[in-house]
């Protein structure tokens, strides 16, 4: 099963992230052990909520707002696609990102069409 993983944390999470310049090496880390077991299908991180374009249609109208959709306290930071046998090794997998330990990654299963 896939399961997309949301890498969510605030500001002060991200800042502390970089501090020391260490996080980024151990997401590669975690990426290159990820992919020798055969579960990372692809992973990224975004630019911040300010650099966003949200789009809505209403009527006929195509509405564009500068900025993320919510004004919220976290912000999605990065995402990863990983297949896995089932919830419980998703959650082995995700418990070694390197960002759970500054905020919080949702992992939520794709729907299979």
């Amino acid at each position: 099963m896939r399961y997309m993983l949301l890498i969510c944390g605030e500001d002060e999470a991200h800042k502390a992230m970089d501090a020391d310049g260490s996080f980024l090496a151990s997401c590669h880390a975690w990426a290159d052990e990820m992919q020798q077991r055969g579960v990372l299908i692809t992973i990224g991180g975004l630019q911040a909520p300010s650099d966003a374009t949200t789009v809505r249609i209403r009527g006929d109208q195509v509405l564009l707002t500068d900025g993320p959709f919510a004004d919220t306290k976290e912000m999605i930071g990065g995402f990863g696609l990983v297949e896995c046998a089932d919830l419980d090794e998703a959650l082995e997998v995700t418990s070694k990102h390197p960002a759970a330990k500054y905020g919080t990654i949702e992992i939520r299963p794709l729907l299979e069409t």
